[in-house]
C-alpha cells in the first residue's frame, strides 16, 4: 500500500475503452482538435480497475477514505486534459487521486506546518511509491509546499459547501480552512514512521 490511514486501519479500494479515453488524454500532449468536458460535478465517474507499472488500482466511492502518506505536485501539464475529460489549469486548485470518483473533494494537510486546504480531484495518479495525491502547481503553492518535491500528508475526502465547490470548479480556492495544531500532526507523523519503519523491515511493499 501507498499510505496508512490517520484513523482505524481499513482495506484500501484499490483502463478498457472508459480507462483509454479518459486517461490517455491526460498523459498525451493537447491537440487543437482536443474537446473538453465542461467543468461539472456531474456525471460522477469511478470506472473500472485498471494496471499501471503493473498494480491494479481500483476506483470506488469511498467516502471514509483518511490517509496519510506523501503529496507531489505536477504543473507542466497545463492545457491537456483530466482523466476526466476537462482541461488541466495548473493554477487551479485541483489533484489526481488513483481512486477516488472524478470529480471529488478531499481535504490535504501537510503535516509539518498543519497548512490544510481543500482541493478537486479530477485527475488519476500519482503512481509512484508512497505518494498518495498529486496537487496541481496552483494547489501546492497554496498549501506552501511548492519548493519541495515531496511532502507528507494527510489526504480526508469531505463533502464540502456549494459555494466552495463552486469556488474550485472555476480555478479558484476555497474558503480558508483552520491550520491543524502541532499536538495533533505529532500523533500522525509518528504513526506513518511507524508504517514506514515497518514496510522497511518486511523489505517493502507498494
Amino acid at each position: 500500500m501507498l499510505a496508512i490511514r490517520s484513523s482505524m486501519p481499513r482495506a484500501l479500494p484499490g483502463r478498457s475503452l472508459w480507462l483509454a479515453l479518459l486517461v490517455v488524454p491526460a498523459l498525451a500532449g493537447c491537440t487543437s482538435s482536443t474537446k473538453f468536458r465542461p467543468v461539472s460535478d456531474t456525471p460522477e465517474r469511478i470506472g473500472p480497475p485498471y494496471v499501471v507499472r503493473g498494480v491494479t488500482y481500483t476506483p470506488a466511492d469511498d467516502r471514509t477514505l483518511d490517509m496519510l502518506g506523501d503529496a507531489s505536485w505536477y504543473g507542466s501539464e497545463s492545457g491537456n486534459q483530466t482523466a476526466n475529460g476537462e482541461r488541466f489549469v495548473k493554477h487551479g486548485i485541483s489533484a489526481a487521486h488513483t481512486t477516488l470518483p472524478l470529480p471529488s473533494y478531499v481535504e490535504v494537510t501537510a503535516l509539518d506546518t498543519g497548512r490544510t486546504i481543500l482541493v478537486r480531484v479530477n485527475d488519476r495518479g500519482p503512481f509512484a511509491r508512497n505518494r498518495i495525491i498529486d496537487l496541481s502547481q496552483g494547489a501546492a503553492e497554496l498549501l506552501g509546499i511548492r519548493q519541495q518535491g515531496t511532502v507528507q500528508v494527510r489526504v480526508r475526502r469531505v463533502e464540502p459547501p456549494d459555494a466552495d465547490r463552486a469556488r474550485l470548479r472555476a480555478g479558484k480556492p476555497a474558503m480558508a480552512r483552520p491550520d491543524v495544531p502541532q499536538q495533533t500532526l505529532a500523533p500522525w507523523r509518528a504513526r506513518l514512521a511507524a508504517y514506514r519503519a515497518a514496510q522497511a523491515q518486511n523489505g517493502g511493499s507498494r
